[in-house]
């Protein structure tokens, strides 16, 4: 990809000066980075102009598009008032709002929120207090925690003891502690002419029997509800959630939802595990809270849990903060994001927008190379025949030249563009994803 100088300074400056997340540097050498200036709608710009579709919605976080009005207005407004002040022993009206707003959602299940800053966050939160909760109703045994074959929950300590993904995972190994895997009902694992329900059925009844042998020790199961995302946008039945639901229950095991990328929409309603008809003892959120704006995550948690901490021992409590817990910027901007759902019914125009971007990508799901391409709400992914180790970063040069950011896991392409979407970039996208297709050996 050629660049200018003005696109060529910021990045040495970048190469330079900032140590990027999930990336070997050394790569870099050869494969620039991209300097992005600006952004507006679902495109972001280069120093020089050049535009780039945002097809992943700058890692799974922007709902809206960049530069979104009413999230603007709003941050400004309360940049006029309070930008922050500290959540132990003050509060202020953005997060109480948030706080309410959320566990209507819910519908009052899940009526507790506890806030961080990011999804890994909400997911060490979700662990320690599930831990927490059974050392202080007299069940100290209660330490271990399931999670599915394949399943991201981020990369600090904790949540990397839940991840299953070895590239994250191997090298921390001894940091971690101990963690048991269970079967992932993802549709592709399946036998022949078994059908995703049936497969889900099947992963249920080894979660049965693991908890059959384990829960006194078990505290808490912890699933990406409906897909699991850094594995490859593994997608499976909701039968499953259902029949882990009645699991936990039956043997006394917390579930833990991870909805850090699977909530605020993107599976089709607002929350994944709405299209079980269930509610997890923990809910944790991040990612689109904020519309991609500002870092915040929260936990959602039900009364039972929440009297559990409630006594004059500090030592029940839950011992556990960030410096901008419930940041006040991050709050409204959160609100913010609640309203656009509301005022443009995206829930709603989502479920049409989506047949389009299925329809227009049917040429690419026959494409000779394209294996397994599926779809639920918002996402869609595919896997690439032929493809080595280098293909992403191939693949991901290829469609920088095609106008589009697209960022493969191994041999998956996958599309999570922000809602904004038109049908002219939907077009857009799948013609030009062909094309990087046929441009990357």
């Amino acid at each position: 990809m050629q660049t200018s100088t003005r696109n060529t300074v910021l990045l040495n400056r970048s190469r330079t000066a900032v140590w990027h997340p999930c990336t070997q540097m050394k790569h870099h050498e050869t494969l620039p980075i991209v300097p992005i200036a600006r952004a507006q709608g679902c495109w972001l710009y280069d120093c020089d102009g050049r535009r780039y579709l945002d097809a992943v919605s700058s890692w799974w976080v922007n709902l809206f598009g960049h530069a979104e009005p009413r999230i603007n207005a709003a941050l400004i407004a309360q940049l006029q008032t309070l930008e922050h002040v500290m959540l132990a022993g003050f509060t202020h009206e953005p997060v109480v709002a948030l706080s309410e707003r959320l566990s209507a959602l819910t519908g009052g299940t899940l009526g507790h929120c506890f806030y961080g800053s990011d999804g890994a966050s909400a997911t060490e939160i979700a662990l320690k207090m599930s831990f927490h909760y059974w050392r202080n109703n007299g069940q100290p045994d209660k330490t271990g925690f399931i999670s599915l074959a394949g399943s991201y929950h981020g990369e600090t300590l904790g949540a990397l003891s839940v991840t299953d993904v070895a590239l994250f995972k191997d090298t921390y190994a001894p940091l971690l502690r101990h963690s048991a895997q269970v079967p992932s009902p993802d549709w592709r694992q399946a036998a022949a002419g078994v059908s995703p329900r049936d497969h889900a059925l099947h992963c249920a009844r080894a979660l049965e029997r693991h908890l059959g042998q384990h829960h006194t020790r078990t505290a808490a199961l912890i699933v990406e509800p409906l897909v699991q995302g850094a594995t490859g946008m593994a997608m499976y039945d909701a039968e499953y959630l259902r029949q882990a639901r009645a699991l936990c229950d039956r043997y006394s095991v917390h579930l833990i939802a991870d909805e850090i990328m699977t909530g605020f929409g993107r599976t089709g309603t607002f929350f994944a595990c709405e299209q079980a008809d269930i509610t997890a003892d923990f809910l944790c959120l991040s990612k689109g809270i904020t519309g991609g704006y500002l870092p915040l995550s929260v936990v959602l948690t039900r009364e039972p849990v929440y009297q559990a901490f409630y006594a004059d021992s500090v030592t029940r409590g839950f011992l556990h903060s960030h410096s901008y817990t419930g940041n006040a910027l991050a709050c409204r901007a959160a609100l913010a994001t609640l309203d656009i759902f509301e005022q443009d019914q995206v829930i709603a125009a989502n479920r049409d927008k989506a047949q389009r971007m299925t329809a227009a990508a049917e040429p690419l799901a026959a494409h000779p190379r394209v294996r397994n391409f599926r779809t639920t709400g918002m996402i869609w992914a595919f896997e690439v025949d032929g493809a080595d180790a280098d293909f992403s970063r191939r693949f991901f040069e290829a469609a920088l030249a095609r106008e589009l950011l697209l960022r493969p896991i191994g041999n998956t392409v996958y599309f999570m563009p922000p809602y904004v979407i038109s049908d002219e970039e939907i077009e857009l996208l799948a013609t030009r994803t062909r094309e990087a297709l046929d441009a990357t050996p």
